[in-house]
């Protein structure tokens, strides 16, 4: 499928007019999954799928809330900039995701920015007709309150992780919880999401190889031993 250029670096993916396609799309995003096809062919009527390119921005601190975001592909950072211009990462989202979702039920502007790490794939929503048609259904606010207790989550393992793990414990976590997925995530972006140096990464890395519990190919790595991970952190 050719995928035309859209905005931010975007690529338009809603080329393709065919209704039973998109329905078949959105059925196999999770929290979709359960929507009957009347239901799909509307929502299908209120969304489509666009391509970003690595470094390109999904939305802008301050701009208004009025798109709901799924990640389908790739890694989403989200950050705040001081009066320094240094950038302050919040959050690194993960497929498949909802991104800012609590700036779309307060009626907010989006609280950060958020830029694509990779390249990508997500669902965009016209949010003011989703809240209006779908939010009352109870399997779709269940998905907005689970992806909000994941979020809570994540915040809680990073000042667990930061207090109670050294560097090696932290890299085994991250490596368990992402299963082979990890392999094809870029090492420095490993290293940003943990808060390590890439060269306290490359050592930590180096340490679980010599374990026997991942292999190390050089640009990409994988998982040999699962439950050794997660002896080095539990």
């Amino acid at each position: 499928m050719s995928v035309p250029k859209g905005r931010h670096g975007s690529h338009n993916f809603m080329s393709d007019s065919n209704l039973t396609t998109m329905i078949e799309r959105l059925r196999s995003v999770e929290m979709f999954a359960a929507l009957n096809d009347d239901d799909l062919k509307m929502l299908g009527g209120i969304s489509r799928f666009v391509a970003y390119t690595s470094g390109s921005v999904l939305f802008y601190e301050g701009s208004q809330s009025k798109k709901l975001f799924v990640l389908i592909e790739g890694i989403v950072k989200a950050y705040k900039t001081d009066m320094r211009e240094n950038e302050i990462v919040l959050h690194h989202f993960c497929p498949v995701s909802l991104v800012a979702e609590m700036a779309n039920l307060r009626h907010i502007p989006y609280p950060a920015t958020a830029e694509f790490q990779t390249e990508g794939v997500v669902l965009e929503i016209d949010y003011p007709l989703f809240e209006r048609d779908f939010l009352r259904n109870p399997d779709i606010a269940f998905a907005f309150i689970t992806s909000l207790s994941h979020k809570i989550k994540y915040l809680d393992n990073i000042i667990t992780n930061r207090l109670s793990l050294d560097a090696t414990s932290r890299v085994a976590k991250f490596l368990y919880e992402h299963g082979t997925a990890s392999g094809s995530t870029k090492r420095a972006m490993i290293a940003t999401i943990l808060g390590l140096t890439p060269e306290t990464l490359s050592r930590s890395l180096k340490k679980l190889k010599m374990l026997g519990l991942i292999s190390d190919e050089g640009k990409y790595f994988s998982i040999l031993n699962k439950e050794g991970l997660r002896e080095l952190f539990s």
